[in-house]
């Protein structure tokens, strides 16, 4: 705090606010630093398309793709891989499928038409089925371009 006297003989105080931006920003700057900037948001796989593609990958049972079947005006039909699964059979049918592998992958592709809640209700299922890594196949994707 600086002091200045006047010539009227009373004390005039002023802050020397020099120091206080000082510390304000090498403050912000440190905040700045510790900040991390990730994005936060939900971890999602997508298939890689083939090298090449005239060549056709191997169809192996490795690779588990749970499909959403949109129809209007009804509920939503599942399939694992090929085979029809209801959806009151899918938690069992992929803990199932899942309790002797070591590699937990799981794709699920749905209709354009369909409501993303029912995409994210096969995600959830996922995870209480113990899969770790969960992909979501585009149409790009789909197609093999």
């Amino acid at each position: 705090m600086a002091m200045t006297t006047g010539g009227g003989g009373s004390n005039m105080a002023d802050i020397n606010v020099t120091p206080m931006i000082d510390i304000l920003l090498v403050l912000l700057i440190i905040f700045m630093v510790i900040v991390p900037v990730t994005p936060k948001g939900l971890d999602a796989l997508v298939p890689q398309p083939p090298k090449d593609p005239q060549k056709e990958p191997p169809k192996t049972d490795r690779t588990i793709v749970v499909q959403v079947f949109y129809h209007a005006g009804a509920v939503p039909t599942y399939k694992i891989n090929d085979t029809d699964v209801d959806r009151r059979d899918l938690l069992p049918r992929l803990t199932e499928i899942y309790a002797n592998r070591a590699e937990r992958v799981m794709f699920v592709r749905g209709d354009d038409d369909l409501n993303f809640a029912y995409i994210a209700d096969v995600i959830d299922v996922g995870r209480a089925a113990n899969v770790d890594h969960i992909g979501l196949m585009t149409p790009k994707i789909q197609a093999g371009q």
